[in-house]
């Protein structure tokens, strides 16, 4: 398949851009974190006054041939009965998007039983993946096919300059498969990599570890071949979440990574295309333990530490708002030059008139 051809960040613009931070009628760095998140995002948008940005969530939602080996506190049936929850607005995502002014897309790459509910949108590729165990999850024309689904549903966003395009999932199991993505391509060990999901513990982790090593002992998985690695131990909606990501940097969008599902399909975006790696910004540290290691790997830094581990790209739509306040300073905070305000004086002078 032919990916989309990422535009480069001009680099060039941070001297310029950090001025201008700096100007910012402020004690210099006095905004932290939101300092750089606005510089990150004015970088992408290419102006030092980035724009209020509209933004879009997309949950992709996909079944998981992997659950069977008793990976999941839940059964696979709960899967289109939360895309029914999500889709007609009472999952913890929709009220988020309600209340942050994102637009919200429930969209079915992947799920097992037809989720034919009044507003999911109609992608799928796989009734649900087969089991890893017993071979690939998928064929390589199906892995291609779901990233492509990713693809085409931001091709279906109106255009805008610059925009916020947030990725989440649903998907019971697929805590399972990203600690598989993540050992594959992310050099974690399956003891790393695994964690409660949604709420295994004690021996049932245990067999959610060791069920994890023996998928990836069965088909020894090449990172350099991430499509191959897709197809052989991954599920539809990170194929979907990577096209998605691929498809919004194209348009020169700032990608919301929210936790670690995303953040395993972001690995397999980045191994397709590194360029990814300017556009993305990790929405929350998430509490399944793979994540801080996922993010260390990669020198990510989250916007929230809340403590999430909910997925559907809730941690990515409470991100929003904080996002939209970055580009808010850098585009109407007055400066020192603008405004006639006196900066801090120089060491050397203010300690002469202390003298």
């Amino acid at each position: 398949m032919r990916l989309p051809t990422l535009p480069s960040i001009d680099l060039t613009q941070r001297t310029a851009f950090q001025a201008h931070l700096d100007d910012l009628t402020k004690p210099l760095g006095a905004l932290g974190g939101l300092e750089r998140l606005g510089l990150r995002l004015a970088l992408i948008a290419g102006t030092c006054r980035p724009q209020d940005p509209p933004a879009f969530l997309l949950t992709f939602a996909g079944d998981h041939g992997i659950t069977r080996h008793g990976v999941s506190a839940y059964p696979a049936e709960v899967t289109p009965q939360m895309v029914a929850n999500l889709a007609a607005g009472g999952a913890a995502s929709s009220v988020l998007c309600r209340l942050n002014r994102i637009t919200h897309r429930v969209v079915d790459v992947g799920v097992a039983a037809p989720c034919d509910f009044p507003g999911v949108i109609q992608r799928n590729v796989v009734r649900g993946t087969a089991d890893p165990l017993q071979g690939p999850a998928m064929i390589r024309a199906e892995a291609e096919a779901c990233l492509q689904a990713g693809l085409d549903e931001v091709a279906s966003l109106p255009e805008h300059a610059f925009a916020l395009l947030a990725v989440g999932e649903m998907g019971i199991g697929n805590s399972a498969v990203a600690a598989l993505l993540c050992c594959a391509l992310g050099g974690l060990s399956p003891e790393a990599a695994v964690g409660p999901g949604t709420g295994v513990q004690g021996e049932a982790l245990a067999q959610k570890v060791r069920v994890v090593a023996q998928v990836l002992a069965h088909h020894a998985p090449d990172a350099k071949d991430p499509l191959g690695v897709l197809a052989a131990i991954g599920g539809a909606e990170f194929g979907a979440m990577a096209g998605a990501m691929l498809g919004a940097a194209s348009r020169g969008w700032a990608v919301v990574v929210d936790g670690y599902i995303a953040g395993a399909a972001a690995l397999v975006a980045l191994r397709l295309d590194p360029k990814l790696e300017d556009f993305l910004v990790w929405s929350h540290r998430s509490a399944e333990p793979g994540a801080s290691r996922l993010m260390e790997r990669l020198g990510a830094e989250p916007v929230l530490d809340l403590g999430l581990r909910l997925g559907e790209g809730s941690g990515a739509a409470l991100a929003v708002p904080i996002l939209r306040a970055a580009c808010a300073v850098m585009r109407e905070m007055a400066t020192f030059s603008g405004a006639g305000v006196s900066t801090a004086l120089e060491p050397e002078a203010s300690n002469a008139d202390a003298s």
